[in-house]
């Protein structure tokens, strides 16, 4: 009888678990290196300090772009230098935590993985800088792969002008949905197609797999966005660890809220009036813009698009040389993080 522990198997089968436990030893080292200054910032920010310092096991994220850079590497040469593609699966993990610390100062959004954000705790400058800190251990981690740097480097900066983006759509009265599908493929698509790609470059492959694995890391990067949008209207905070109705309250122009505004709908038209008040919407006109969100099919349409882009991801691997597990591994943490309830 075997004697491996329920934990043990989880590790084992669960990719992004795996990835987890392949990737946190070496990041932890990493966020050693960062100044005193900064770093207990950041560990609060991982979830594994408390507003102490002490040690603390919290606001765990879902590990997802590390896992697609570790299961990229093993779909194109399974028997790559486990160290180089450790090191881009820490980096691609820096740079996501950098850019939450910075988007929760902005968004100024108070609760993160069910925990107080970094910066309602230490305050906007030390939460900045932290981020700064870890963009730039980031790219340290690739000094030695300097493709995957100049990949990851050209990666951030098509994130933050998605971010600029997003910060100019909402302060304007009208959006297409055009215009706020290239701002998410940008802010959020970049990031996770380059997870995709450093697999394939710390693997030492040819151009022709890493474009492949763009390509499909952005459509899945996409298909994230929809679905995290989705969430922030209608997942449970209790899953979630956001408030509920915190993008509504914020009158945030996420992808189904756009889909319905530019409906055409009665629902839409009503919604666009809720969207221009210029008083704070109450706990009921939340639960109504919820309504009128799904009445003009904004919710619908996202959780389809995101489907679509889903089958755009697969197809995408079954045109490369890929090898069959990996592959199979990829499709699987792509359909859980798309149909994911978090």
């Amino acid at each position: 009888m075997s004697t491996e522990t329920r934990s043990e198997l989880e590790v084992r089968t669960d990719p992004l678990e795996t990835a987890r436990q392949r990737v946190e030893p070496a990041l932890r080292a990493t966020l050693d290196r960062l100044p005193e200054a900064v770093r207990p910032v950041a560990l609060y920010h991982y979830g594994w300090r408390d507003t102490e310092g002490h040690e603390d096991d919290a606001g765990r994220g879902k590990a997802l772009r590390p896992a697609l850079t570790l299961l990229s590497a093993q779909a194109v040469a399974p028997h790559s230098n486990p160290e180089e593609v450790i090191a881009a699966a820490v980096a691609v993990d820096l740079v996501h935590n950098f850019s939450l610390l910075h988007d929760d100062v902005m968004d100024g959004d108070l609760t993160r993985r069910h925990r107080a954000t970094a910066w309602s705790v230490f305050g906007v400058g030390p939460a900045v800088l932290a981020g700064d800190a870890l963009l730039t251990l980031a790219l340290q981690t690739l000094s030695s792969l300097p493709q995957a740097a100049t990949a990851l480097a050209d990666a951030v900066q098509e994130l933050i002008l998605g971010q600029i983006q997003d910060l100019a759509l909402e302060r304007r009265a009208t959006v297409t949905l055009d215009e706020c599908l290239a701002m998410a493929t940008a802010k959020t698509g970049a990031l996770i197609g380059v997870s995709c790609a450093l697999g394939a470059l710390a693997a030492g492959t040819p151009a022709e797999p890493v474009r492949q694995l763009t390509r499909a890391g952005r459509d899945l990067g996409l298909a994230f966005q929809l679905t995290d949008d989705v969430l922030g209207i209608w997942g449970d905070p209790g899953v979630t660890g956001k408030p509920a109705g915190a993008d509504l309250r914020a009158r945030k122009k996420s992808l189904p809220v756009v889909a319905a505004l530019t409906s055409g709908t009665p629902a839409g038209a009503e919604l666009a009036g809720l969207y221009g008040s210029a008083t704070p919407l109450s706990t009921d006109q939340i639960a109504r813009a919820a309504d009128l969100v799904e009445e003009a099919g904004g919710r619908a349409w996202a959780l389809n698009r995101a489907e679509e882009l889903l089958s755009q991801f697969e197809d995408s691997l079954a045109e490369g040389v890929f090898d069959d597990s990996g592959q199979l591994a990829l499709v699987s943490v792509a359909r859980r993080c798309v149909r994911r309830q978090s």
